[in-house]
């Protein structure tokens, strides 16, 4: 049971620092514009700028977005290492409880739109972010209850 364990946590933990480093820092060929926190341009990142443009708070744009992303890579960073997995998914938990609450909020809402382009009648994302917000929420509470902790050694002595 244990190596069970110890094989889920390492699954959960590598694919949701991927989808976090992928997030935050190179998009993958089917990701679209505005998605990638540092890889895109200031103004062009579709969640805060619509964050920014929703609560009249100009700064969620450039500072929300630095914060979230940071927060974001020191959690991957976190989740890779095993001694330091559940402080990982702790930060995850955070990111993603927060995110999750702002999308079903008004300030940001369950859709987003395709782009950020005012000129652009292009629609909205279905629900992608929202949900991808969910998975990984979901993904850290499980890498919670599934990665094993420390026993207490001083206890038994």
């Amino acid at each position: 049971m244990r190596f069970l364990r110890t094989v889920m946590s390492w699954i959960l933990a590598l694919l949701i620092a991927f989808v976090l480093i992928q997030l935050t820092l190179h998009p993958l060929g089917t990701t679209p514009p505005g998605a990638v926190k540092f890889y895109d341009l200031p103004g062009e990142h579709i969640v805060f700028e619509t964050l920014a443009d929703r609560s009249g708070a100009a700064s969620f744009e450039p500072a929300g977005r630095l914060v979230a992303g940071v927060l974001e890579l020191i959690a991957a960073l976190a989740l890779i290492l095993p001694f330091t997995r559940r402080l990982g998914a702790w930060l995850v938990v955070l990111v993603m409880g927060v995110g999750s609450v702002l999308h079903l909020s008004p300030l940001l809402g369950r859709t987003l739109p395709v782009s950020t382009d005012p000129m652009l009648i292009a629609g909205d994302d279905g629900g992608r972010a929202f949900f991808v917000t969910l998975a990984l929420l979901v993904g850290a509470v499980l890498i919670l209850l599934v990665h094993a902790k420390r026993a207490r050694r001083s206890r038994e002595r």
